[in-house]
């Protein structure tokens, strides 16, 4: 029988919300084994004279526990 256990994470660009998330993947798949996928939970945007600062993407990243 599988498990499937999940973690958040908010991946933080300057460039988008795509790249974003893309740095919170590549992080956790340095310490996590059987990624299977994940879900964007929110985007949001810090600003700075009037313009976006940061892109945070706030992902749900899913993996299969190994015995």
């Amino acid at each position: 029988m599988a498990v499937i256990k999940t973690i958040d994470l908010v991946g933080v660009s300057t460039t988008s919300w795509r790249d974003a998330a893309n740095k919170a993947l590549e992080e956790a798949g340095k310490t996590l084994r059987g990624i299977e996928g994940f879900d964007v939970l929110e985007t949001s945007a810090t600003v700075a004279d009037n313009q976006i600062d940061e892109y945070h993407t706030h992902i749900r990243i899913r993996f299969r526990i190994e015995r």
